[in-house]
């Protein structure tokens, strides 16, 4: 039943060991490591499962014959352990890095050439022009004084109407 027994045949158990230690540790990834993409986690989590389901094929079920050792198959979960440690550091790192600052205006920088055809923004008469000294008052010009919103007693004046046509 259990055919792991490293005195008699040590390379199969060990063999059969390093499968389910690669299997364990690629389910581990894929399924904890917050740091990497999700086909890079499904990737893991089917690898593993693949070898996890081997290595119990061979501890558990195989009752001796022929089997064949692919020393590649170590080959793929060292990619994929490299891989994932190297996508979580990387994204850690990314994480602590400062967010990029807004770069001040230079006015000695060269600038781009005036174009005459480019969309231009509608002028706006309220709009604080430069060099022109503004008002006192924060309403636009031509524009009577509104309530505050927070006085309650403040009240919107009526509009003036004309005088209905007796008849």
């Amino acid at each position: 039943m259990n055919n792991l027994d490293f005195s008699a045949e040590p390379l199969f158990s060990w063999y059969v060991v390093l499968l389910a230690l690669s299997g364990v540790l690629m389910l581990l990834l894929g399924a904890f490591a917050g740091g990497l993409k999700v086909g890079l986690r499904i990737l893991n989590v089917v690898v593993a499962l693949g070898f996890l389901g081997y290595a119990y094929y061979l501890a558990f079920v195989f009752e001796g014959g022929t089997y064949y050792i692919f020393f590649k198959v170590f080959i793929l979960p060292v990619a994929l352990i490299a891989g994932s440690v190297k996508a979580i550091v990387e994204r850690s790192n990314a994480k602590n890095q400062p967010a990029p600052q807004a770069v001040a205006f230079n006015p000695n920088a060269p600038q781009a050439p005036f174009n005459p055809n480019a969309p231009q923004a509608p002028f706006n008469p309220n709009a604080p022009q430069p060099g022109v000294p503004q008002a006192a008052t924060p309403y636009p010009p031509g524009v009577p004084p509104q309530p505050v919103a927070d006085n309650p007693y403040a009240q919107p004046a009526p509009p003036a109407q004309p005088p209905h046509p007796a008849g």
